[in-house]
């Protein structure tokens, strides 16, 4: 704790457990500036972190503006946890990173008190963002088919949440083709590449699939390379084309399809 600047600070057993996965913002690479297409998200929760680290006041209004939480959701790959990192580490706020496993416990009643570890260690060590991974996966729609454990920990888990919700949908054609500009900053890219023309043929893709369809294009360029040079040339690896990325949106097509059959096959049965 006192290697990222906490001291004298108090922590229970259950506190102590979550304080395992704090992690130091100024160890964290991501910064707001190498993310793309998700501007509107980003300048809601810049606002959100500044009213809260700073306790601005908006004019007319005697509380504060800024909200207790977030909730990010969304497909997987849009860029939730990304945003979640690149907010911590802009703010300053340490970053507690958890997964689901680390809130649930085998014996009665641990998984309540763990719960209540996380907001209690995150007002102590303030400010902080708590990042959980799939939440969704133990904070699922409560039922009366629920173990009595599982509802009071989702009781005591809800009870704590309170906040704001931003809605992560697929991105826009404008924004894969933002987010297609930044993956490709870096790399040599032939001038007769469209990007318009290739984030109007990616729709549907996420962040996640945008960033693998440019790698299996750079990739193309690499097996070319390797088959067509001898060991003796100096010639560089070519520039990846327009037709390197349509190849490579193609496989990434056609392995989303055959995941959707799997997971609607999966659902039949």
């Amino acid at each position: 704790m006192k290697q990222i600047g906490v001291k004298n600070v108090k922590l229970s057993e259950y506190e102590m457990s979550i304080a395992a996965h704090l992690v130091d913002p100024l160890t964290m690479q991501i910064t707001w500036r190498d993310i793309a297409g998700l501007d509107e998200v980003i300048t809601e929760l810049k606002e959100t972190s500044f009213t809260g680290s700073e306790e601005t006041l908006v004019p007319g209004l005697q509380t504060p503006a800024a909200a207790k939480g977030v909730l990010l959701y969304g497909p997987p790959g849009c860029g939730k946890t990304l945003i979640a990192k690149a907010t911590a580490k802009e703010a300053g706020f340490r970053f507690i990173n958890l997964q689901p496993s680390t809130l649930t416990d085998k014996w009665y009643g641990e998984s309540q008190k763990l719960a209540a570890a996380v907001f209690s260690l995150a007002l102590k060590l303030q400010p902080s963002v708590i990042f959980i991974d799939e939440i969704d996966s133990f904070l699922r729609n409560r039922s009366s088919s629920d173990h009595e454990a599982t509802a009071m920990m989702k009781a005591q888990f809800m009870s704590l949440w309170d906040g704001l919700d931003t809605d992560y949908h697929c991105q826009s054609q404008k924004q894969r083709e933002q987010i297609l500009r930044l993956i490709l900053d870096n790399e040599r890219v032939d001038s007769g590449v469209d990007l318009v023309e290739i984030s109007k043929e990616t729709e549907g893709f996420s962040g996640s699939d945008l960033r693998e369809t440019c790698r299996d294009a750079a990739l193309l360029c690499v097996r070319d390379y390797v088959h067509t040079q001898d060991c003796d040339s100096e010639e560089s690896i070519r520039a990846i084309t327009q037709t390197d990325l349509q190849r490579a949106i193609s496989k990434m097509k056609k392995s989303k399809t055959a995941g959707a059959q799997v997971l609607l096959h999966a659902a039949l049965d």
